[in-house]
C-alpha cells in the first residue's frame, strides 16, 4: 500500500495555484502529497477500495459541487484518515440559519435578523412592515446555505415585495433578513474585516465588503484601532464549530462595536493577490497553509 501525508482534492480551476503552493511548501518539509481532480479522481477511488492507497488526512475541496468525490471521504472515514472540516459539522455550522439562532444564545453581537422558512414550504411572508421597521431601511437579504463573499446577498433591500420574490426565485432556500450594518473608518478603511481560523490560529485581514479587496492587519494597526476583539470572537466561534478552518466576517460600527456579519464559510478562497486584484494576500495564504502543516507533522509523532 502506498501511503501519502495529505491528499487534496479540487475542482475549482483557481484553486490550481493554492494546491501547487501547498505542495511547494509540504514538500520542501519532506512530507508527501497527492492530487486528486476530475483526471484521476475514478483511479483513486479504484486503488483506495483495493487497499492499494492511503493517505493520513484529506483536504477536500471538490465533493460540495461534485458528488463523484463523495465515496473518497466515504472510505477514509473508515479508515481513521483524519479529515480536514469533517462535512457533517462543516454542513451544520455553514448553515446561517442554525448559526444565527446558536449565536443569539451567546454573548457575541450579530445584526438584528429575522429567519424565514424555505418558500416551498411555507408560501407566508412571517415578517412584516413593522418587523422592517425595527431592523431599519435598506436592509440586508441573504440565503441560508449559499457561500460567503456576497453570493446571493442584496445589500440594499426596502420592501416586503423583494422579500418575497427572492424566496419564490429560490424556493428550497431558506432566507434571512437582516440589519444592515455601517461600519466605522479607521483611516481610510472601511472597518470591515474577513478573520481565518486556520488550525489553531486566528489571521485577520481588511476586506472591504463593496471592492472586496484584501490587505493584510498589521501589529500596529491591531493596537492603535483595538482590534483584539477580532481575535476573541474568532476563538469563541472556532469553540463552538470545532472545525479545522473558515472564515468569517466581522465589521466595526459606532461606538466601536464588533459585529459578527457573515458566521462562518468553510470553503475559503485561496486565490492568491499576487495574481488576483481580490486576492487574499500572499502571506496569509502561506501562513493557513503552514499552520495546516503543524497539524498533519502531528500526526505522525
Amino acid at each position: 500500500m502506498t501511503k501519502y501525508d495529505l491528499a487534496i482534492s479540487y475542482v475549482w480551476e483557481y484553486d490550481t495555484e493554492f494546491v501547487q503552493l501547498i505542495e511547494k511548501i509540504f514538500q520542501e518539509d519532506k512530507l508527501t502529497t497527492f492530487l486528486i481532480s476530475y483526471h484521476n479522481v475514478e483511479e483513486v477511488i479504484e486503488k483506495l477500495k483495493n487497499k492499494e492507497l492511503h493517505f493520513n488526512a484529506y483536504l477536500d475541496r471538490a465533493s460540495d459541487v461534485d458528488s463523484d468525490y463523495e465515496p473518497i471521504t466515504q472510505i477514509l472515514k473508515k479508515r481513521r484518515a483524519y479529515l480536514i472540516n469533517p462535512h457533517k459539522r462543516v454542513h451544520k455550522f455553514t448553515n446561517k440559519s442554525y448559526m444565527h439562532r446558536l449565536l443569539s444564545k451567546k454573548n457575541l453581537s450579530i445584526p438584528k435578523s429575522y429567519i424565514l422558512p424555505a418558500y416551498y414550504f411555507d408560501h407566508s411572508l412571517k415578517i412584516t412592515e413593522d418587523d422592517l421597521e425595527k431592523i431599519g431601511k435598506p436592509f440586508v437579504i441573504k440565503p441560508a446555505l449559499e457561500t460567503g463573499g456576497g453570493e446571493g446577498v442584496i445589500i440594499d433591500a426596502y420592501t416586503l415585495k423583494e422579500i418575497q420574490k427572492v424566496r419564490e426565485e429560490n424556493p428550497k432556500e431558506e432566507y434571512i433578513v437582516q440589519e444592515k450594518i455601517t461600519p466605522v473608518a479607521f483611516g481610510a478603511r472601511r472597518a470591515w474585516f474577513r478573520v481565518y481560523w486556520a488550525f489553531d490560529r486566528v489571521i485577520p485581514a481588511w476586506w472591504n465588503d463593496q471592492t472586496h479587496i484584501y490587505d493584510i492587519v498589521t501589529k500596529e494597526q491591531i493596537e492603535k484601532y483595538k482590534l483584539e476583539r477580532l481575535f476573541k470572537i474568532t476563538r469563541k466561534l472556532a469553540k463552538y464549530t470545532r472545525i479545522d478552518y473558515f472564515s468569517t466576517e466581522i465589521a466595526v460600527s459606532k461606538n466601536h462595536k464588533f459585529y459578527i456579519i457573515d458566521y462562518i464559510n468553510d470553503q475559503c478562497d485561496f486565490r492568491l493577490k499576487s495574481n488576483h486584484a481580490d486576492g487574499v494576500p500572499d502571506e496569509i495564504v502561506i501562513k493557513f497553509i503552514n499552520e495546516m502543516k503543524k497539524k498533519i507533522k502531528s500526526l505522525k509523532k
